[in-house]
């Protein structure tokens, strides 16, 4: 089995200490260690770096590169633009389909917790068995709240293969985008639907033909590059047909059409660690509920995200805020509106402040 880690998201959530320059995946937030780097960390028992894949922006190329320094230089793909998940993973088959024509495809975020890593080992064991069985196999993870934040998978919770190490296989449904409260709430209520992890497992064959199935002006762009990969005219064809590329996902653009799709449902302690709230979920915190990072200094303060950096942040008497102070900016928000510091970028953007990005 073979890891294609996806290094090219923005972090827009985790603003001011996420930037274009230097995303979430890139930096320890609530962990010892950046994202990208316990991504590849908790594959070691069965994908080592020379199995490895990361694609990510050209302008994230040399801070991939110092991070992973033994990841070979051919395996760090860069994406000349942003075009989503979809046209990233057909990149990483065509290049691993001339290493390996019946290779399976590990597909992950480069930016996701994962708390209980000897059950995600165990999930990845499961995953490549049923790909290598000719399905595309995803990772549920069982909800214990009405989210909507995140997509669903609606799954046959009778209709089950038990891998070899006991892990049950089951079908999946349908794909769902993520739902209004109502919806999700009415999602747990009912039970049979899962979050949907992002992580998926195919063989590199199995992904190519869907793509050319489901996304034939995408699979003709691959076939154009493919065959320039080793061309001193490479890059200058991946740029051509990166630029008049559609943006679009692999879970609209694939997996929502693909039959004979499977789902492993798992309790891992998985999180998406999609904005400054989420931390709250397994960074640790201290008596009062608070987690903290850097100078901070909590008085009275209950439940609160302070995060400081290069200055002292003080916090008397207030609960349920995210407080972050980076040399340039600071950042005040209560909890449970986390998600829309993403529109602090957006306003930033509006008024040209591109230093701030």
């Amino acid at each position: 089995m073979y890891a294609v880690v996806m290094a090219g998201g923005s972090g827009t959530r985790f603003w001011p200490l996420s930037r274009r320059a230097r995303p979430k995946q890139f930096l320890a937030i609530g962990t010892e260690k950046p994202l990208l780097v316990e991504t590849v960390e908790r594959l070691a028992p069965l994908v080592s770096a020379s199995q490895t894949y990361v694609v990510a922006g050209e302008a994230h190329a040399s801070e991939v590169a110092a991070l992973l320094p033994t990841l070979p230089s051919d395996q760090l793909l860069i994406e000349p633009c942003a075009r989503n998940t979809a046209p990233a993973i057909g990149l990483a088959a065509i290049h691993l389909r001339r290493r390996d024509p019946e290779a399976v495809m590990a597909v992950l975020p480069a930016d996701h917790h994962i708390g209980d890593r000897p059950g995600f080992v165990r999930l990845l064991r499961a995953a490549e068995e049923r790909a290598r069985a000719g399905e595309i196999v995803t990772i549920g993870i069982r909800p214990d709240r009405p989210e909507t934040g995140y997509g669903y998978i609606h799954y046959d919770r009778k209709e089950t293969v038990p891998t070899k190490n006991g892990v049950d296989a089951c079908r999946v449904l349908r794909f769902v985008e993520k739902p209004p409260r109502a919806t999700a709430e009415r999602y747990i209520a009912e039970g049979g639907y899962l979050w949907n992890s992002g992580m998926f497992f195919v063989t590199v064959a199995r992904i190519l033909a869907d793509i050319r199935r489901f996304l034939p002006n995408l699979a003709a762009a691959l076939d154009r590059v493919d065959a320039a990969i080793g061309e001193p005219f490479y890059e200058k064809v991946l740029a051509d047909e990166f630029n008049d590329l559609e943006s679009i996902s692999i879970d609209y653009g694939v997996m929502e059409h693909a039959d004979n799709v499977r789902v492993l449902p798992a309790s891992i302690g998985w999180n998406d660690v999609g904005h400054w709230a989420a931390l709250a979920d397994f960074a640790e915190t201290d008596a009062q509920g608070n987690v903290s990072a850097g100078n901070a200094i909590l008085v009275d303060a209950h439940r609160n995200i302070v995060h400081a950096e290069g200055r002292v942040v003080a916090v008397v008497g207030v609960r349920d805020l995210v407080v972050v102070a980076t040399p340039d900016a600071v950042l005040v928000v209560p909890r449970d509106r986390a998600q829309d510091v993403r529109h602090v970028v957006d306003r930033l953007r509006e008024q040209g402040e591109e230093d701030l990005l």
